[in-house]
């Protein structure tokens, strides 16, 4: 228990308020870019020099033979508004499911499903169920919300619906609205159901875009593929935690939100035998990759690792060895998969990345402008260190847009290594 506190206590002492600056509302896309790839592109490079360009030349600073990590999760409409009798409105914004736990058994049930929901209007909510009216093509079907259980403003809502083909996924097709962020202040309109999605979404279960993929477009993945950048893909659904300030004095005082993963075993075989350099589209993808090393140190390490229970908690990277070799680390966790013959990892994690971390994995990130004092603002100033306010400020300077609908930026880590 000692070595924990110690190891810990260097964090103890950082001001998690350190990592904010001043932002202009009217710095704040409110609206993306007409055209995807017509976003402007903040370049960090290796010796620190910042300059831009367009996003559609990102290739043209990526080394030939980069191998580039996308989160394919999919974001759901997964907000849903219920009037009652009264008139008034409660909504039920749909964060994770629980029964099935699965986002896939979930989103594909037939008839009926619980999930955990953030309650909008909660005091207006009497009694113990709610219904709508839904029009699913020719089809108009009653969906009823029980509430079954509640923490503050979150609930546990029993979704029920008739059997009659249509999947929960198809219910929030029809009926649920696209989950922007609450500091877009506008209601979501049907545009925003194609433009808050990436054009390689493939997985259901982010209520979150991975907004730094929301700049790519078919033409620039073909460039890559053309520069010999060998693109991969991870799923990492993102939670609406991504949105939660760090409150707190102490950053062991703040609670991490978690978020589910999925990876193949053939990924993480690749990740076992793979050379520098390694980037990351969007925060998302680093939580995933650097997670997915810690899972492996802990089998390293001889700690037990569950199939049913794969969470990798908030501090647990800075308590386990810290001089794992990243091939090590991913060739066992490899033959752990091999062994219980897992095909498709499927597991949580709450790391935090704060300043301090040392990236195993990771050495270039693509990624847009964040809010001030959330954590994924500590993971930048994690990776690039102090001049996350220097490349903040130049972006300030030369009309860079802000946020979820704004402009991107490729950072080069403090550590980044070329190709030979």
């Amino acid at each position: 228990m000692q070595a924990k506190i110690l190891r810990l206590q260097p964090f103890e002492n950082i001001n998690p308020h350190r990592c904010t600056y001043s932002l202009p509302d009217d710095r704040i896309a409110l609206f993306p870019k007409a055209n995807r790839d017509e976003s402007l592109l903040l370049v960090r490079k290796p010796d620190g020099s910042l300059s831009h360009d367009m996003f559609r030349n990102l290739a043209d600073y990526l080394d030939s033979g980069t191998h580039l990590f996308f989160n394919n999760s999919r974001v759901i409409p997964a907000r849903l508004i219920f009037t009652q009798p009264t008139g008034s409105k409660i909504e039920m914004f749909c964060l994770k499911p629980i029964d099935p736990p699965e986002y896939e058994l979930s989103l594909t049930s037939g008839s009926s499903c619980v999930w955990e929901c953030m309650a909008g209007n909660l005091k207006r909510f009497k009694g113990e169920s709610l219904q709508m009216n839904v029009v699913a093509g020719e089809k108009t079907m009653v969906l009823r919300a029980e509430r079954i259980s509640q923490n503050g403003n979150l609930v546990c809502i029993r979704f029920s619906w008739p059997d009659d083909g249509l999947t929960f996924a198809g219910v929030l097709s029809a009926a649920g609205k696209t989950p922007l962020p609450p500091y877009i202040r506008r209601e979501a309109d049907e545009n925003d159901r194609e433009r808050y999605q990436t054009v390689y979404a493939r997985f259901d279960g982010s209520v979150a875009a991975p907004t730094a993929g929301l700049h790519f477009t078919e033409n620039i993945l073909e460039t890559l593929r053309r520069k010999d950048i060998l693109t991969h893909e991870i799923t990492l659904h993102v939670g609406a935690g991504t949105f939660q300030p760090i409150k707190s004095d102490s950053l062991l005082d703040h609670d991490m939100h978690d978020e589910f993963f999925q990876v193949s075993r053939d990924l993480v075989t690749l990740l076992a035998s793979l050379a520098k350099p390694v980037a990351a589209v969007g925060t998302t993808s680093v939580r995933t990759l650097e997670s997915l090393y810690w899972l492996g140190v802990r089998i390293v390490a001889g700690k037990d690792s569950t199939v049913k229970d794969l969470m990798l908690r908030q501090w647990e990277a800075y308590e386990l060895p810290q001089d794992i070799a990243a091939n090590e680390s991913f060739r066992a966790l490899d033959q752990w998969m091999g062994q219980n013959q897992i095909q498709e990892l499927l597991a949580s994690t709450r790391l935090m990345i704060v300043p301090g971390y040392r990236f195993r994995v990771v050495d270039t990130l693509v990624t847009n402008f964040h809010q001030p004092g959330s954590t994924l603002l500590l993971l930048v100033a994690a990776f690039i260190g102090d001049s996350w306010k220097t490349a903040y400020q130049y972006a300030l300077d030369n009309s860079f847009r802000f946020l979820s609908y704004g402009d991107s930026s490729l950072l080069f880590g403090q550590e980044f290594r070329s190709q030979p």
